[in-house]
């Protein structure tokens, strides 16, 4: 079926989908998936200490009425899927690459595992941020499974581009966990007032989604093993220039978590990948902005498939 651009009028809360969990390299991965399993898939990964949630449901069944069987998951440490029995590391861990539980190298394998696991043999791949850097993982591990790569908010794993602001680093050395469900609202709407776009906040939103995620888990040390994991990654610059798969790399022009060198730097080592910078965009998918990504990979497929 030809992809067509996603429709702009799209309910910010439809009827949930049934949640599903797969038992996967060894721990359990919960996921739900949109539209007919017999179309093209697009395999969606999120990013740092976020639920699949932040796959907005409205870009999921926008992307399936295109034609595709879309699966969004919560990867490992996040959400319903396994809490790893391993201790956080401290901040000081974390920065020098110490007591990591896990790897950018093992959640890939998970999301190989999920993709194994519904039977998909080869798949469209979409990543925000860490899962930006996951979904490359998998790229470069096993290009001949991934038809399309669609990258966003998410950098090549130098230290040398993509670095974080300064009142960054600094709001995520402080950051406290909330301790309430009112408490994650109030944080999740100054955190995004930090990281997002200004001019597409819906604080509402915001608001009702971080309920919803309070009410389906809350983790924040496995926020702190994601992080650790994503500090102890390695530079993918030399094996990028080597990957051919259809590309595309969004990234917000304004982005204080993730630099835009970072996109750019992605766009330029992958062959023929396509960079589009977002004016006024920062570190967030707001219904705005989730609109455009969906748009931008459809664009991919279609160009990919002519």
């Amino acid at each position: 079926m030809a992809a067509t651009p996603v429709e702009q009028e799209t309910p910010a809360f439809p009827e949930w989908p049934t949640i599903q969990v797969a038992p996967v390299n060894g721990i359990e991965i919960a996921y739900e998936t949109f539209g007919d399993p017999d179309d093209p898939a697009i395999l969606l990964v999120m990013g740092l200490g976020t639920q699949m949630l932040a796959w907005h449901q409205g870009m999921c069944e926008a992307l399936a009425a295109a034609g595709h069987f879309v699966i969004r998951y919560d990867n490992r440490d996040v959400g319903l899927s396994t809490k790893i029995d391993a201790p956080a590391p401290s901040i000081p861990d974390i920065l020098l690459k110490r007591n990591v539980a896990y790897t950018i190298d093992e959640m890939a394998t998970d999301g190989f595992a999920l993709a194994d696991h519904l039977g998909l043999e080869r798949f469209h791949l979409a990543g925000t941020s860490m899962g930006g850097f996951i979904s490359q993982t998998m790229a470069l591990r096993s290009p001949e499974r991934v038809r399309t790569l669609a990258l966003s908010m998410t950098s090549t794993g130098s230290r040398k581009v993509g670095r974080p602001s300064a009142a960054v680093v600094k709001m995520m050395a402080s950051a406290k966990p909330a301790t309430d469900r009112e408490a994650a609202k109030d944080e999740s709407v100054a955190v995004n007032t930090m990281l997002g776009s200004p001019a597409h906040q819906d604080v509402d939103l915001i608001r009702e989604l971080t309920g919803v995620a309070w009410d389906r888990s809350h983790e924040p040390e496995g926020r702190l093993r994601q992080l650790g994991a994503i500090m102890a990654q390695p530079n993918r610059t030399d094996r990028l220039r080597r990957l051919r798969v259809p590309t595309v790399v969004v990234h917000g022009l304004n982005d204080p978590l993730v630099h835009v060198s970072g996109g750019i730097a992605l766009a330029k080592a992958i062959p023929d990948a396509t960079f589009i910078g977002h004016q006024g965009m920062g570190h967030d998918l707001p219904l705005t902005m989730w609109r455009q990504l969906a748009d931008d990979h459809l664009a991919l497929i279609a160009r990919s498939a002519g």
